[in-house]
């Protein structure tokens, strides 16, 4: 990987089968520069607390990094720029915002309620939404609403699921190349 990497997980984290945990354990192996940033708490979480543990993670990288972030983390990585206003763009290189929620969705975690109001202002740096065609916590339209305005690209990988260690895709090799793409677009 050429750019800095910080993974965001959702709620509990991303375990040992999901693509985001796999994808690091291999970019590790490559000596990659990459953090996973550490909420204090994986399955309560509370936005102020999210906010504080994306900081810390970007900083402690110490450079422009990419994002790549699963499920509510992307609702995080929009309310942190929002909260970082110009800085976020000097801090964040680009981000890949894989199965967004929606938080007025059905599906929607009750103990996640302060991430909720989500910003739909521009993301002041290059994004892609990633989406299922069947995901359970939000459609491909809200998916498309939330890239139109981040201003951001948005691709429907066919039917996932959540895009998580449920839905049977291992490392998932679309969302390499979806990724590997992205990131020589870059350049």
């Amino acid at each position: 990987m050429q750019h800095p990497i910080v993974v965001l997980p959702g709620i509990g984290g991303s375990g040992e089968n999901h693509w985001q945990s796999l994808w690091e354990r291999r970019w590790k192996n490559e000596n990659a520069n990459i953090v996973r940033f550490a909420p204090p708490d994986w399955n309560q979480p509370k936005l102020e607390d999210w906010l504080l543990a994306l900081d810390q993670a970007i900083t402690d990288i110490g450079k422009p990094s990419v994002l790549v972030a699963h499920s509510l983390s992307c609702l995080l990585v929009a309310h942190w720029a929002h909260w970082r206003g110009q800085l976020a763009a000097q801090l964040v290189r680009a981000a890949f915002l894989v199965a967004v929620p929606d938080p007025d969705g059905s599906a929607f975690p009750p103990q996640a309620q302060t991430f909720k109001a989500v910003p739909r202002n521009p993301l002041p740096f290059p994004a892609l939404v990633v989406c299922s065609t069947n995901d359970p916590y939000g459609t491909v339209d809200y998916a498309k609403s939330c890239a139109q305005s981040w201003q951001a690209d948005c691709v429907a990988a066919g039917a996932l699921g959540h895009i998580n260690g449920a839905s049977n895709i291992g490392d998932w090799p679309q969302g390499q190349a979806l990724f590997a793409s992205f990131c020589a677009a870059l350049a």
